[in-house]
């Protein structure tokens, strides 16, 4: 099963590459389309529908973006085209970015570390699902500061839905319906007022709306009692992450860092080992019959 995991992981890595790349261009042409037809109406001139390209996550194919050859089937194989191709273009020979392969090879990993952990079950199918919709948010964050409605929003839907499906011993799969409801709230108001205190205090916009609605996906997916061990992982790793920024690669701190791949992060662990983290603190902490 590890394997087979592994190979669909990676093929589904290849899906992501595209997922990431087109979703964002695909909304800005939304949002100038829009504009062009407000336009048009503040002109009182009749706005004319232009024959336009297709463009979807399925139209039109791949190719490369220098030469606009067509990809074939053959160097489209995850990893493996990459290295046969020396990392180019097979007709111009200009180079292919690294982090295709990279995002491959992470999407295919954690996979395998999702079925390692859940095994051949309904609750493995819903954690990858959860792993792949991360993945696509976390480098779309890192690349447009932006995490899109419409990927943050169907995952917060479909969290709700898991909420619904029961294991083969009668137990929620990852939470149950009322405690996903509590978490999707209680996600999208958590970072909310930290916003609208952040904002009131120091009048600029400590993050994005993108932000409180992935919380909240996550808090549909894995229930309320695992906000706070979310938000404390996610705070962790992104100070850790912005001091190794500031200290090595000498980012400017006026330059916003997105946060959403921090939560992505924190999400993907309180998924897998969210409830063994709680035990321990709460058996550290003595509060045992909190949990």
């Amino acid at each position: 099963m590890m394997a087979v995991t592994g190979l669909l992981g990676l093929l589904v890595g290849s899906f992501l590459n595209v997922v990431i790349y087109r979703v964002p261009v695909m909304m800005d042409r939304e949002e100038a389309d829009w504009y062009e037809q407000c336009s048009a109406q503040k002109n009182d001139a009749p706005h004319e529908e232009s024959k336009k390209e297709t463009f979807n996550l399925l139209k039109p194919g791949s190719a490369c973006p220098a030469c606009t050859a067509p990809i074939r089937a053959w160097e489209n194989i995850p990893i493996l085209s990459y290295l046969i191709l020396s990392g180019k273009c097979a007709n111009c020979g200009i180079s292919i970015s690294v982090r295709y392969p990279i995002i491959e090879a992470i999407t295919g990993i954690l996979s395998v570390v999702v079925a390692w952990k859940y095994g051949y079950s309904i609750t493995c199918l819903g954690a990858l699902l959860l792993c792949w919709t991360l993945i696509a948010l976390t480098v779309i964050d890192l690349d447009r500061q932006l995490l899109p409605d419409r990927i943050t929003l169907p995952l917060l839907w479909l969290g709700l839905l898991f909420s619904l499906i029961t294991g083969p011993d009668g137990s929620p799969v990852f939470t149950d319906p009322k405690s996903a409801i509590i978490g999707a709230i209680a996600g999208y108001l958590s970072l909310w007022s930290i916003y609208q205190g952040f904002k009131l205090s120091t009048g600029k916009e400590g993050m994005g709306y993108g932000d409180f609605k992935l919380l909240a996906a996550l808090g549909a997916w894995l229930g309320w009692q695992m906000l706070l061990l979310i938000i404390i992982l996610s705070a962790g790793v992104g100070l850790v992450s912005a001091m190794g920024m500031i200290i090595f690669r000498g980012h400017d701190r006026q330059i916003p860092i997105p946060f959403g791949p921090y939560l992505a992060i924190a999400g993907f662990i309180a998924a897998l080992w969210g409830t063994e983290l709680l035990e321990a603190y709460l058996g550290i902490s003595g509060m045992n019959a909190l949990l």
